[in-house]
């Protein structure tokens, strides 16, 4: 049976759990949209609201007068990875007309994010006029929790099937040997652009539409991204509203290179 450890993805089904978490979460994710301290946040010409750390929640995932953060998905998690503290989550939101050009994006990145849903490996922020990336971040798995309703086609989340194997691989060779505690100090640019055009080449895209109540969990290797606004897809006011979760690794990015 196919599972996570070949699609690097899992969906849950809508529960009750994660339902009653929303009604505290979702009007603490409009406030942050509407707070004048994150307007750094909305990016695309307005298509697009970043939001990180934009959640007001604590490390159990408490908004308001919520539960902590529970249902499938984080039973999942636990069961795999162990119980981590939650940051303050993210607040994503796409609006019609995504993607259109970020500020300061050049050209081909503004073609790359249309053409190719912006594909990326989270944590491997570009950094410095040339772009290089290391692992500045070692997250231990993300977590995608829809808390609007949206059309399929309004830029659902897209996840190369399979990608965290090549990805994952190609990590380990171009951190094997390095010291543990200076992994975080390598540039892994060129190896990880040549794993990425092999998951083009190699893995099938899928696209993850969902709505309240249901979950999804992704692989931290998996190299994923946001399809562009379809142009008959609908959402309400709200534009299509999703938290993140992306606790990081306990272990730093010595752990992170592992598989589990």
């Amino acid at each position: 049976m196919i599972g996570f450890d070949d699609t690097g993805w899992i969906r849950f089904p809508k529960n009750s759990v994660l339902l009653n978490w929303i009604r505290h979460a979702l009007p603490a994710a409009r406030t942050a949209v509407t707070d004048p301290t994150h307007a750094r946040w909305l990016e695309c010409e307005g298509t697009w609201f970043i939001g990180v750390d934009a959640l007001d929640n604590d490390l159990q995932g408490r908004v308001g007068q919520s539960g902590p953060l529970a249902g499938q998905a984080m039973t999942f998690v636990a069961e795999r990875y162990g119980t981590l503290p939650l940051h303050k989550g993210q607040v994503s939101v796409i609006y019609p007309g995504y993607p259109r050009p970020r500020a300061g994006e050049s050209a081909a990145a503004a073609r790359y994010r249309r053409n190719r849903d912006a594909a990326h490996v989270d944590g491997l922020r570009p950094t410095g006029p040339d772009r290089r990336r290391r692992v500045e971040e070692p997250h231990a798995w993300i977590l995608g929790i829809p808390l609007t309703e949206a059309s399929a086609d309004a830029a659902p989340m897209v996840v190369w099937e399979g990608s965290h194997k090549v990805m994952g691989a190609a990590f380990a060779q171009a951190l094997e040997g390095k010291p543990r505690d200076r992994m975080h100090l390598e540039d892994i640019t060129d190896i990880y652009q040549a794993a990425r055009r092999k998951v083009f080449d190699s893995c099938p895209r899928i696209e993850l539409p969902a709505g309240p109540g249901e979950a999804y969990i992704l692989h931290r290797h998996c190299l994923h991204g946001v399809a562009p606004w379809g142009e008959t897809a609908t959402a309400g006011p709200d534009g299509r509203m999703i938290a993140y979760f992306r606790p990081e690794c306990a272990g730093g990015v010595a752990e992170w290179t592992e598989s589990p």
